[in-house]
């Protein structure tokens, strides 16, 4: 999500951009990409955090895939595992899920009765019935 409710940007979800001048003892200018082309280019010192990043790890804008509101779209490929997570008074069937992230390979635990809501494909093709205790 770039921007917030009143239009504003949302600070952790936008960046790294290149700074192309120091303006004054407590701002910089940026070099935004076009689609914040709408958006002053000047920013506080306190607005920045110094990015870190893996330049390998940079997702270019153009594969990245959102919906209508502005979320990342990231489907389960498959079921890995299923386990029964056992709590005070209930036991609850969760199934371990490998996602198509652009991250790379990402796997996790979801609850079985979700999943099967929002995805039931997935659970025709498992054949598995097997189910660990957790």
């Amino acid at each position: 999500m770039l921007t917030n409710v009143r239009g504003k940007l949302s600070p952790r979800y936008v960046g790294p951009f290149e700074i192309l001048k120091r303006i004054g003892p407590v701002a910089y200018q940026l070099k935004l990409s076009d689609e914040l082309s709408g958006v002053h280019d000047v920013f506080r010192i306190s607005n920045l955090k110094k990015c870190l990043s893996d330049k390998t790890l940079v997702i270019p804008l153009e594969e990245i895939q959102v919906d209508e509101q502005l979320r990342f779209i990231e489907e389960p490929v498959e079921i890995i595992d299923r386990e029964v997570k056992q709590l005070k008074q209930s036991k609850i069937l969760i199934v371990k899920v490998r996602w198509n992230s652009r991250r790379g390979p990402e796997f996790t635990w979801e609850r079985e009765d979700q999943m099967m809501k929002k995805y039931p494909h997935l659970f025709k093709t498992t054949t598995a019935n097997t189910v660990k205790t957790r």
